[in-house]
């Protein structure tokens, strides 16, 4: 079994581009699972930003942000294509 990807959605409440940015995740997830029959293991987190104010100081004029494995990926919006083969190049 592969190590499982973590990926990090840091985003607040009543965001129009993180409800987008989600949408576009979890679409790009469903299909990675389902072209890759073995046992992908991928965990979707969402952080309120709100919750937090280091976490709001950090992230307030870049959300949605996406981290994938820790790592920085993308801010604002989520590119489809780059996230699919940011996700295809850890198998």
């Amino acid at each position: 079994m592969s190590k499982p990807i973590i990926l990090t959605l840091y985003s607040k409440p009543g965001c129009h581009l993180c409800e987008q940015a989600l949408d576009a995740i979890n679409l790009v997830v469903g299909e990675t699972k389902a072209q890759n029959s073995s046992d992908v293991q991928i965990e979707i987190k969402e952080v309120n930003i709100l919750e937090d104010p280091e976490l709001l100081g950090r992230y307030g004029e870049e959300i949605p942000v996406l981290q994938i494995n820790g790592e920085t990926h993308a801010y604002w919006t989520i590119d489809k294509d780059r996230f699919r083969k940011a996700l295809e190049n850890l198998f």
